[in-house]
């Protein structure tokens, strides 16, 4: 019988720096950022951790910690690198204040690969396989560094998988954590397959594993597909028509344009030129496409209400709003439903800010923030997640960065929701991959919920997408057009969002039960040695 051959951890004296095992490390860094759009390919992300598990080989656990810090950093300043051009165009902060601004966040997000890797060698030299603790630890870290401080799930690794439909289908089971789970599996099983030496029957165990495991799961996934192709032929339906102004961010909030802005949004609106049963029941304009306040009862509000009924439409877009509390102005970030006769019939404030964005966390404990952040005031938090009505249906409104939260998606589902509308301005962003980063994460909120997904944009990226997750068709990046789709209302509940992240919470109690049973093993043993 062959017995699996482990190299020895190194001593507290090994050398830190291993150059080879760096390089490896630095290797899966790189893998990583070619697994997400714009640059990279899902396909890569299954093969993305295999360098980094290679370098552990032999290592202690801070060595580990040391290699998944390096593999986390690398990966994070590629997937990332536009939050430097963001503050540096649009925060006015000098060019080396936005390297170093994402930096920090690409260390504090490379902390979490760096414990994975820690976790993974200790749990390793006690006999725990990779393919075992990998994907459990994966998961576990990645809820946390998706909820803690403010929360950034930006590209979670199952995000890479967006484009691959039968993949991503068991989402509304697990949610983005089952397939974050499935690729870290299938690259520790790879591991153990080509890099552990191993009884024929264990081999033969892994090589099973690794080929049915996502067999299973891309069954499951053509059978969902095909049932939702199949509902959506008597699945009752609205018609909506998606405006992407791309109105230059220079420009956006200048009182001179602000007309101008409003006949843009008018003119995409429109029905089309002799198609009269070509009305929409919807029009959708993107966050702050209102270059004012709304609610001030002006020419603008007017000329706005007035669109709504000329277009015989309901019409949601975004606005600024404020209110006064104790005598102090309090700005939101809102969006306001419009009825066809020209009332509002609904508000949605934005609950889930953008920190640094929107708002400046721990302001009272770092002062100098103050210094760099000068234009940033706070924005009031909403009051929840609370469906709009229109007419006899019901919508969930997502502004911007609320579209990566899978909890924010899920209230709306537990509400009522029947589809949900993401507006967002990702002209912040330029031509970086931010924007095409950002709609793959929306991806998974249709499909976690089974809820078609309105994403209208500002300068792009606009698209319908339905609940299978598939991208309809869609306006890029810095183009004037609209989009007309149709919404279909599938009436469906999921597992996911009745349950939520029950994955995660399982894998977290694998590793409190596992923990809990090494150290009842040692204290045994040092009681039968006295």
């Amino acid at each position: 019988m062959m017995k699996r051959k482990i190299p020895k951890p190194e001593g507290p004296g090994a050398r830190l720096l291993d150059p080879r095992a760096y390089m490896l490390a630095l290797g899966s860094g790189l893998l990583l950022i070619l697994s997400f759009p714009k640059f990279g390919v899902g396909l890569t992300a299954w093969i993305s951790l295999l360098p980094l598990l290679y370098a552990l080989r032999g290592k202690n656990s801070l060595q580990g910690l040391l290699l998944g810090v390096t593999a986390g950093f690398t990966a994070h300043i590629g997937i990332m690198y536009w939050i430097t051009c963001v503050v540096v165009e649009y925060g006015y902060l000098p060019y080396p204040v936005g390297i170093a601004a994402m930096l920090l966040l690409s260390l504090y997000l490379s902390v979490y690969t760096g414990l994975f890797a820690a976790l993974l060698v200790f749990s390793r030299r006690r006999g725990l396989p990779f393919w075992v603790a990998a994907p459990v630890l994966w998961v576990v870290l990645e809820y946390g560094k998706s909820q803690l401080l403010t929360g950034f799930p930006w590209e979670n690794l199952g995000y890479s998988q967006y484009l691959y439909l039968p993949v991503i289908q068991i989402a509304d089971v697990a949610g983005v954590y089952g397939v974050s789970f499935l690729i870290v599996f299938v690259n520790a099983i790879l591991y153990e397959l080509f890099f552990v030496a191993t009884e024929k029957r264990s081999k033969a165990a892994r090589i099973i594993a690794v080929l049915a495991v996502p067999a299973l799961v891309c069954t499951y996934g053509v059978f969902r597909l095909q049932e939702l192709e199949a509902a959506v032929k008597t699945a009752p339906s609205l018609t909506a028509r998606i405006a992407q102004g791309n109105i230059d961010q220079s420009v956006k909030w200048d009182p001179r344009y602000q007309r101008e802005t409003i006949a843009a949004y008018a003119d995409l609106s429109a029905p089309a030129p002799a198609a009269g049963s070509d009305r929409p029941e919807l029009i959708v304009w993107p966050e702050t496409a209102f270059p004012s306040f709304f609610q001030d009862i002006n020419d603008l509000h007017r000329d706005v209400a007035g669109l709504a009924r000329s277009a015989a439409s309901w019409l949601l877009f975004g606005s600024p709003a404020y209110t006064y509390r104790g005598g102090e102005l309090v700005l939101f970030n809102s969006a306001f439903l419009l009825a066809p006769d020209g009332t509002i019939a609904g508000r949605y404030d934005k609950v889930h800010l953008v920190p640094y964005g929107e708002y400046v966390p721990w302001r009272r404990f770092f002062p100098f923030i103050n210094k760099l952040v000068a234009g940033i005031g706070d924005f009031g938090v909403g009051p929840g997640y609370h469906p709009l009505s229109l007419s006899d249906r019901r919508l969930g409104v997502l502004i911007c960065y609320e579209g990566i939260f899978p909890e924010a998606a899920r209230d709306y589902k537990r509400g009522g929701a029947e589809f949900l509308i993401n507006i967002t301005n990702d002209a912040w962003f330029g031509r970086t991959s931010a924007p095409y980063q950002h709609l793959s994460m929306t991806v998974f909120r249709a499909v976690e919920n089974r809820l078609d997904v309105i994403r209208a944009a500002n300068t792009g990226i606009s698209a319908l997408i339905d609940a299978t997750g598939r991208i309809g068709e869609r306006k890029e990046l810095f183009q004037r057009g609209r989009l007309d789709v149709k919404i279909h209302f599938y009436g469906r509940d999921t597992f996911y969002a009745t349950h939520g992240d029950l994955l995660v919470y399982l894998s977290f109690t694998a590793i409190i039960i596992y923990l809990l049973t090494i150290n009842i093993r040692r204290f045994g043993h040092v009681g039968r040695n006295r």
